[in-house]
């Protein structure tokens, strides 16, 4: 069944000229579409789906697959054909990894297999580059699962490592917390940052071996940091973490599996008062910036900057536009970032100035029950 919610804002555009001879220019109407990841109090709640389109001033969401317990991370294949999503709960053995098939026609879902996660509170999926492999990170259970994925999209678990130890924050960091698997771009790794042991580990991926991960080595951040989610440069050199704890953009070179810090950029102002919680970390479709976003008592947007000695720079600081930015993600063309704000229940649109990186406020924005991870579908 499906669920619409609209609640569109206001589009002004001006077309045309004036001249001897009158010309009509045509505004294409492109349609961004997102897979949308929440957390759920109902059981109609589920998966969602939000499509926008400027042109004809739309921004409207539908729940494409309800009953299925806090999807709180969705993501596609390159051809969205299959869907992978989590349930982000405990039992036995963990949580659970769900695959589904995609129908573009009618965006619809169907689910073709269920795995457990082996691990509490799954928070994180991963897709090999060739997509043969998914990766789970446990947020509370300080465990990572690989599985392959059959040709009809079935999952079959290979793997489960166990993370060991804890860091100075004794609230936050008393047992392992991973929180998040990312493959370089070229599947050689798998990077899981640990927030609990305030540690990034490296492991090799070797997709021909019975279990394909195995440590390379492990990056120990600052106490109390707690990395939370990494992304990689498009050419796999460099890597932008997030550490949550801290709020803290940190930069490094990528190298033959090894991370080598270069510089550190804190997300708020040196006479910042009050709660923080960095979130998520995305790079600009174009390259030229990196985005973050802050928790806790800041609920903003940090805009940086590449330098032309490569350094980077911090260029602008705004609101997210409500409450809990727990992830953002920005359209294909780089004209637009979208921030799901968990606890204030909606999704707001920023305009992005494709030259500078700066984000503006528009007045587009929709409900959305706690919405959690934006997952952008290819066009």
């Amino acid at each position: 069944m499906k669920h619409p919610l609209l609640l569109a804002g206001l589009l002004a555009f001006s077309s045309g000229c004036n001249t001897e001879k009158t010309t009509e220019m045509t505004v294409p109407s492109v349609t961004y579409s997102f897979l949308v990841g929440t957390y759920t109090d109902e059981a109609n709640q589920g998966i969602n789906q939000l499509d926008f389109t400027p042109s004809e001033n739309k921004l409207e969401v539908q729940t494409i697959f309800p009953g299925i317990q806090n999807p709180s991370f969705v993501l596609a294949t390159a051809a969205g054909d299959k869907v992978f999503s989590l349930e982000e709960i405990d039992h036995v053995q963990g949580g659970n990894i769900v695959s589904l098939s995609r129908s573009s026609q009618n965006d619809s879902l169907t689910k073709l297999s269920q795995v457990p996660s082996f691990g509490d509170h799954p928070c994180y999926l991963a897709l090999s580059p060739d997509e043969a492999f998914l990766t789970v990170a446990n947020y509370s259970g300080g465990s990572l699962s690989a599985y392959q994925i059959g040709g009809n999209g079935e999952l079959a678990h290979i793997q489960t490592i166990q993370h060991e130890g804890s860091s100075v924050n004794k609230s936050r960091q008393n047992a392992p917390h991973v929180h998040s698997t990312v493959f370089s771009p070229d599947g050689k790794f798998l990077l899981a940052a640990d927030l609990g042991t305030d540690q990034i580990y490296v492991y090799g991926f070797d997709a021909t071996a019975k279990e394909p991960l195995s440590l390379n080595n492990t990056f120990k951040a600052q106490p109390g940091d707690g990395p939370r989610h990494l992304v990689f440069s498009s050419d796999g050199s460099e890597i932008f973490a997030v550490e949550e704890l801290t709020a803290v953009l940190e930069i490094f070179d990528f190298k033959e599996g090894k991370l080598t810090p270069k510089q550190r950029i804190s997300l708020i102002a040196d006479d910042y008062e009050g709660e923080v919680g960095a979130a998520e970390v995305r790079i600009s479709p174009d390259g030229k910036n990196i985005y973050a976003s802050n928790r806790g008592d800041a609920n903003s947007l940090s805009v940086f900057s590449k330098k032309d000695d490569g350094s980077y720079s911090l260029i602008q600081q705004t609101s997210c536009g409500g409450i809990m930015p727990r992830n953002f993600n920005l359209t294909a063309d780089g004209k637009y970032l979208l921030s799901a704000n968990q606890a204030s229940n909606d999704i707001v649109v920023f305009e992005r100035d494709v030259e500078t990186g700066k984000l503006t406020q528009t007045s587009w924005k929709v409900k959305v029950n706690k919405p959690v991870y934006l997952f952008r579908l290819n066009s």
